[in-house]
């Protein structure tokens, strides 16, 4: 595959985090986690005692907000209990993976940079035998 601008952005930005604005508002308040990127976005819901896959992605970066929490959330070898509103940032080809220890359901929003594909997931540690 060719890289083109589009498609190789993620591994240009030194940090996925650098969109990340925080902007009060008379109503209330904003949070920007991506401007002028080619983005694909998710809200990704955890059952509890429940984890995703162990994986890593070739073609993309991840930007992660915890909504609800706590999540366990693991980045290569560190691993942290994160709280709601907790920005994650994930690196081309880093492994990781998000759990959910509480009692309900842990959600967290995925901003994914790069050429995202589902075929780009490699699992490491495949929890559900896909």
């Amino acid at each position: 595959m060719s890289d083109t601008p589009d498609t190789r952005e993620a591994d240009r930005s030194p940090s996925l985090t650098a969109d990340v604005v925080d902007i009060d508002r008379p109503w209330g308040h904003t949070r920007q986690l991506a401007l002028n990127r080619p983005c694909t976005v998710k809200c990704i819901t955890v059952q509890p005692g429940r984890r995703v896959s162990l994986q890593r992605h070739a073609e993309r970066a991840e930007l992660w907000q915890v909504l609800d929490g706590p999540l366990l959330v693991q980045v290569g070898e560190n691993e942290r209990l994160m709280q709601a509103g907790e920005l994650v940032e994930i690196a081309v080809g880093v492994p990781h993976r998000v759990g959910n220890p509480g009692p309900g359901l842990g959600r967290f929003l995925e901003v994914c940079f790069g050429r995202f594909d589902e075929l780009d997931i490699e699992r490491l540690e495949d929890d559900y035998g896909r």
